[in-house]
């Protein structure tokens, strides 16, 4: 298990996203509230964000507790970005921890972060392997229930099949793995993607200050809220989000149609 969460809004410091808030990802990464496997997140932690409209994401990536890492306050007290995802982890047992088995996972302008387990892992994985060739688990750095995954993923998007259609369609192929816990978040830079499946997770949209106090639309997805106030809504087991900065849609993973590519403005259709 992990905790992660993904941003979009305002310029904003990492800092202010990951150290500061009371119960954000520094304080979920030893006392998460939500978290209902696991006591800590103590495997490593990762983070990337998009230093520019359209570029593609830096990455800091570590295998060690977040908390431990003298050198990630001052990055993140000096770097400001307007998207960004990250994750503090707890590795599935069996799992290497090592930074390349750490999210967030990266590919052109996406990154991917993986919060749950496949429990049996790799036997119980063996069908969701079966149709991937060869080269897509190759590229990954390292071999585990979140690359494997993520490859799927990347392998859905060569097809044709569009990002908000393979992020369903990886998340009900792997929930066939009895108790598998498949929360995936999915950033490009301009739009946010989550499965509830199998943990906790939540947005809060609203307004949120650049770095001179002005307030522009945002939004936060993330494992569990950051803090106490009421703006934090929980988004419903098996139900895919789409988050820009302005609009959040949730959709029962069954409303979400068949891997068909261009129907993303279909599947966003308003209620």
């Amino acid at each position: 298990m992990c905790r992660h969460f993904a941003y979009l809004g305002p310029q904003a410091r990492l800092a202010d996203l990951i150290l500061a808030p009371p119960h954000g990802p520094l304080k979920q990464s030893w006392a998460p509230r939500r978290q209902s496997n696991g006591l800590l997140n103590a495997d490593g932690f990762g983070i990337g964000w998009y230093p520019r409209p359209g570029a593609e994401p830096l990455r800091y990536r570590r295998s060690v507790p977040i908390w431990t890492d003298a050198d990630f306050p001052t990055t993140a007290r000096g770097t400001t970005a307007d998207a960004m995802l990250g994750a503090v982890r707890s590795a599935t047992p069996g799992n290497p921890v090592t930074e390349a088995a750490t999210a967030p996972f990266a590919h052109g302008r996406l990154l991917f972060s993986h919060n749950g387990a496949l429990p049996g892992w790799p036997e119980s994985a063996a069908d969701l392997a079966a149709d991937l060739p060869w080269t897509a688990l190759a590229r990954q750095h390292v071999l585990l229930d979140s690359t494997l995954l993520w490859a799927l993923f990347l392998h859905l998007l060569e097809d044709g099949t569009d990002e908000v259609g393979a992020l369903a369609e990886v998340t009900r192929r792997a929930r066939r793995i009895r108790d598998a816990r498949v929360n995936l978040l999915l950033h490009d830079g301009s739009r946010i993607l989550a499965t509830a499946a199998g943990d906790s997770l939540c947005y809060l949209q609203g307004e949120h200050p650049d770095e001179s106090g002005t307030a522009h639309p945002g939004v936060i997805v993330a494992s569990e809220p950051f803090d106490d106030s009421a703006g934090w809504v929980d988004v419903p087991e098996d139900h895919l989000l789409v988050a820009t900065q302005t609009h959040v849609t949730v959709r029962h993973l069954s409303e979400v149609g068949a891997p068909v590519a261009g129907r993303d403005e279909l599947l966003l259709e308003a209620p």
